[in-house]
C-alpha cells in the first residue's frame, strides 16, 4: 500500500483528505436533518443538501477504488487528483463569497467552517498533486 504512494506521508494525507470528505458526505447524505438544524437551515434544503453530498460520496468511492482496488494504483490518475483539487478550490471560493461577501441565507448558526474545511482540503489536495506528480501524471 505504501509503495503506491511512495511513502507513508502521502498515504496519510490522502487518507486524511478523503476521511474529511467522507465525513461531510456522510453528514450531508445520511445525517441531513441534524446537519441542517446545526446550521439553522430549514428542512426544505434536504434535496439539495443530499444532491451535493452525493458528489462527495462519488469522490470517496473513487478514492477507495484508486488506493485499494485498482491494479494500476495511482498511475495515470492525474485527472482525478486535478478534479478533486479544482472542486476544493471552487467550494472554497463559493463559500468565501457566500459567507463574506454576499451573505444570503446566513443565520446566527452559520459558521466559518465553510471556509476553513475547504481551505484545508485545497492545501492537502495541492500537496498530493505536487508530491505524487511522478505517479499520477504518467
Amino acid at each position: 500500500m505504501i509503495d503506491k504512494f511512495g511513502n507513508i506521508f502521502y498515504l496519510i494525507i490522502y487518507l486524511v483528505h478523503f476521511i474529511i470528505v467522507g465525513s461531510y458526505a456522510f453528514q450531508l447524505v445520511f445525517g441531513t436533518q441534524k446537519f441542517l438544524e446545526g446550521r439553522g437551515v430549514d428542512k426544505t434544503a434536504t434535496l439539495l443538501t443530499r444532491f451535493a453530498g452525493s458528489f462527495m460520496v462519488a469522490l470517496v468511492l473513487m478514492a477507495i477504488y484508486i488506493a485499494f482496488i485498482r491494479s494500476g494504483g495511482l498511475d495515470a490518475t492525474g485527472v482525478f487528483f486535478n478534479l478533486v483539487f479544482m472542486i476544493n478550490v471552487t467550494i472554497l471560493c463559493a463559500n468565501f463569497y457566500t459567507l463574506k461577501i454576499d451573505k444570503t441565507g446566513l443565520t446566527e448558526k452559520t459558521r466559518n467552517d465553510g471556509i476553513y474545511a475547504p481551505l484545508v482540503l485545497v492545501i492537502i489536495s495541492a500537496v498530493l498533486c505536487y508530491g505524487l506528480a511522478d505517479k499520477i501524471y504518467v
